[in-house]
């Protein structure tokens, strides 16, 4: 990120910024701009990423799709703009297909017989039906929200529409279903370890 740390300072504030980027479409004026909430989107960036080097080329990445983003967007408050941007960003990388590392394993090494993989597939079937059991201890709402968000894969804004709640219910009930999720699944790991 050094690349940002010798640009000149203006005394502009973020609108102003803004507007000059999008009138001359020049980067360096965005830079500017940027490198305001450059610390502010690393932590970010970090916070989900997990790594310092994926999360500064994160960074730069939503750097990258700035340039295009706004010029077709004009948000009223930079900051918690470019944090939600960078916020989705981050999620995608995560949710992405290329984020998923696989490597070729020499089946001499591997000491695994056919019966632990059976137990392997025993134990997941277990946790399915854990999990199904812990659904149906979940409120209506928080249920259905949550089988569609996770098992549709719907947006909020999608599951909204459905339901007919609000975007800030909807969100507020896959939180904590999700929380209730994870609290019975822990409980029922403790009565099957008695």
């Amino acid at each position: 990120m050094a690349f940002l740390k010798n640009i000149k300072h203006s005394a502009a504030d973020d609108q102003e910024l803004l507007s000059l980027y999008r009138e001359s479409g020049d980067t360096g004026i965005l830079a500017e701009l940027y490198q305001r909430y450059m610390d502010l989107l690393y932590g970010v960036c970090l916070k989900y990423l997990k790594q310092p080097e994926p999360a500064k080329d994160a960074v730069m990445a939503v750097f990258e799709e700035l340039v295009s983003k706004l010029k077709k967007h004009e948000p009223t408050h930079f900051r918690g703009w470019v944090y939600t941007v960078t916020r989705n960003y981050c999620l995608m990388q995560l949710r992405s297909a290329s984020n998923i590392y696989s490597r070729t394993l020499d089946p001499e090494l591997m000491q695994l017989t056919e019966e632990v993989h059976l137990n392997g597939v025993f134990e997941k079937e277990e946790n399915l039906n854990q999990l199904t059991e812990c659904l149906e201890t979940l409120s209506t709402e928080q249920k259905t929200s949550v089988e569609l968000f996770y098992l549709q894969e719907k947006c909020y804004k999608d599951i909204a529409v459905i339901t007919g709640m609000e975007w800030n219910k909807v969100r507020s009930l896959i939180q904590n279903g999700r929380r209730n999720l994870k609290i019975c699944m822990e409980q029922k790991v403790k009565q099957g370890e008695r």
